[in-house]
């Protein structure tokens, strides 16, 4: 039983859909950090963070004054961890949902694939600034406020009310979870992008002194990532509509484990 289980969990990840989608998912998730409603906030939100970790610092007296010091850097990384932790399980959750959805509805999922395919166009062309209610950022407030363990639950916060601002790539993602029919697949692809869209928020905390510099590039840069973003959903959203996706992925995985590279595999 035990090696049932262990070759199928190599033919997925062997799969090629599977090794094609993770690049994607990694890749959406970078875009989502540079999207117009995260950028302009990493600051403020690793600040804030940062504050959260400080609030279980210590105080001590010099002389007649109270000094407070200011909390570790190793501190404000555990937070800013802890942050991602806390989104990462929400993405996670909803794109094994999605995967659930997929293996339930397999029936109907080369039908149910190419109308998600035009769903993701469409937000591709969000993207790309050419269908202008999309460029609307709508995203919820939410502070909580619990010493270092208050992260986690910020994250999920950041996670729930982020949802419709970062939809586009996040609806690409929960599209090729679905496409795959299994909750464990949805959920690699969500801690894909989970890493693409966490990975900087870390690099941020750890390197905070220096990180200015590279917030500023990404700013200047910002409309060129959003229409690269763009273009990859339309490319992505095109070849789920044509089928051209279940062709690349079945070209790559004949390619690894060296079949005929034109024959379908299943």
């Amino acid at each position: 039983m035990l090696a049932d289980a262990g070759d199928a969990f190599g033919h997925t990840v062997a799969s090629g859909s599977l090794l094609l989608a993770v690049p994607v998912a990694l890749i959406a998730g970078l875009v989502s950090f540079a999207s117009p409603c995260v950028l302009p906030l990493v600051p403020a939100y690793v600040g804030y963070l940062g504050g959260m970790t400080g609030s279980a610092q210590s105080a001590f007296s010099e002389g007649d004054t109270l000094v407070r010091t200011a909390p570790a850097r190793s501190r404000v990384l555990l937070g800013v961890a802890l942050f991602v932790a806390g989104f990462t399980v929400v993405f996670v959750a909803l794109a094994a949902l999605a995967g659930s959805l997929g293996g339930v509805l397999v029936e109907y999922q080369d039908p149910i694939t190419r109308v998600l395919g035009v769903v993701v166009i469409v937000l591709g062309l969000g993207f790309l600034g050419l269908i202008p209610f999309l460029q609307n950022e709508k995203r919820v407030h939410l502070a909580p406020r619990a010493g270092l363990w208050g992260a986690p639950l910020l994250g999920i916060t950041f996670g729930l009310g982020w949802v419709p601002c970062i939809g586009p790539t996040l609806a690409a993602i929960l599209t090729l979870s679905l496409d795959g029919g299994s909750a464990g697949r949805g959920a690699l692809l969500a801690v894909a992008f989970c890493l693409g869209l966490g990975l900087p928020f870390l690099l941020v905390a750890l390197f905070v002194d220096r990180s200015k510099g590279a917030l500023g590039f990404l700013r200047r840069h910002r409309l060129a990532i959003m229409r690269f973003g763009g273009a990859m959903l339309v490319i992505l959203g095109l070849a789920l509509v044509t089928g051209v996706w279940g062709t690349w992925a079945s070209w790559l995985q004949g390619v690894l484990v060296g079949g005929d590279p034109f024959v379908p595999v299943v």
